[in-house]
């Protein structure tokens, strides 16, 4: 057979698929509608007093997840029940008889009683479309697609109420939607999950996991925590990335250590950070240990490790002098860290994404220093940022094609 499909426009409603079948062999024919369109920001109730027979000529678009119910009959048809279809009262009371009347025969062979109630049921029905007496006819669609036609349009029909409203939760799941609000808790459990992933162990390269978290750090931007932990040779590490882009601007930050307090502050230092203590005449590079998010204590204790850990300071290729500076210099940093020496802390990040706490935000903390800068050209060349281009890189042979 032929489907044919015809792309229509309902006056004072919307655009329509019509898809139509006929089969020329048995004389078997089907209508469908669609929505053109897609599901509406709000669900529509129509609510129709049918009180005269030109009532029953009302045209009805009736779409697959629409709700038909008569009261005054306890009778409802419903969503998903029937294919979409574009018809009138009548043709919707006619479908149903139709339906009912479908496994009649069967019915009576087996349960004479259930078909005897449906008989009676079918009757009523039938007896709706002569109109004796005034019924009302409710049309439920929570896509907003359905339709009833106002013969008096555009003015007002008295007999007819159209209520539009907001979907449930539970509707939403049946058009298979998700809500704002389901979206922005799914977002919300996303942040408070902890989400795992197989990975290799840098170590022994056995299997191993990493854990990864979204962490929000207050005053500042989220970051990614990451964690990974090796069952077989006990290696572990973790590492913070910036959930955020580059910064325009660089970032210097500058702490004056005057207490023992100073060491629980929050440091969250990325891989483009280097970092300064100008009164031990330290520098540590861009890259070197990595991102991490942690305290100043723990951070200055793994600068101390870093160094101690230098194999061109331990071993044969060790010598006396470098190696009494070398003590020299843990020494004044355990004192720095104990709180027995006043030193600077310096945070230099081009990118702008490192972080030192301020333990009196949102006030200002006297001794904390924040300065913003352009970066130099060689500073933009190291963060490859020099050669990036977001913006009319689509070549004119591109566009055209």
């Amino acid at each position: 057979g032929v489907t044919r499909l015809l792309l229509t426009r309902i006056p004072f409603f919307r655009e329509v698929v019509v898809s139509s079948f006929t089969c020329a062999s048995c004389a078997w024919s089907n209508t469908e509608i669609q929505s053109a369109g897609c599901i509406q920001e709000r669900g529509v109730r129509y609510t129709l007093a049918v009180t005269t027979r030109q009532d029953m000529n009302r045209e009805v678009v009736k779409t697959d997840c629409a709700t038909a119910r008569i009261p005054e009959l306890d009778f409802e048809i419903p969503a998903f029940s029937q294919k979409g279809v574009l018809t009138t009262i009548e043709g919707i009371i006619d479908r149903a008889v139709a339906g009912l009347e479908q496994d009649q025969p069967e019915r009576r062979a087996t349960d004479k009683e259930v078909a005897s109630k449906i008989d009676e049921f079918i009757c009523k029905l039938k007896q709706l479309k002569e109109v004796h007496s005034p019924f009302t006819f409710v049309l439920d669609d929570p896509s907003g697609n359905s339709f009833v036609e106002n013969p008096h349009a555009p003015q007002r029909d008295a007999a007819l109420l159209v209520a539009h409203y907001r979907r449930t939760r539970q509707q939403d799941a049946l058009l298979g939607l998700e809500s704002e609000e389901q979206a922005a808790d799914a977002a919300e459990d996303l942040r408070n999950e902890v989400l795992q992933f197989n990975t290799n162990c840098p170590t022994c390269n056995a299997p191993a996991s990493t854990n990864m978290k979204l962490v929000q750090i207050p005053h500042f931007k989220e970051v990614i925590i990451m964690a990974t932990n090796c069952d077989s040779c006990g290696h572990r590490t973790n590492e913070v990335k910036s959930g955020g882009a580059i910064e325009p601007q660089g970032t210097r930050i500058t702490l004056r250590i005057t207490d023992p307090s100073d060491m629980t502050r929050d440091v969250l230092k990325s891989e483009t950070c280097s970092v300064e203590i100008p009164e031990l005449e330290f520098e540590l590079g861009m890259g070197a240990l990595g991102g991490k998010f942690t305290t100043l204590e723990g951070l200055l204790k793994d600068i101390g490790e870093l160094v101690e850990r230098n194999p061109f300071t331990l071993g044969d290729s060790s010598t006396p002098s470098r190696t009494e500076k070398l003590q020299e210099f843990v020494g004044k940093l355990h004192e720095v860290t104990e709180g027995k020496m006043q030193a600077r802390f310096i945070m230099d990040d081009p990118a702008g994404n490192s972080y030192l706490q301020n333990v009196y935000a949102p006030e200002e903390d006297p001794e904390l220093t924040v300065e913003r800068y352009e970066r130099t050209f060689e500073q933009n060349e190291a963060l490859g940022l020099n050669d990036m281009q977001t913006e009319g890189y689509e070549s004119p042979s591109a566009c055209g094609r």
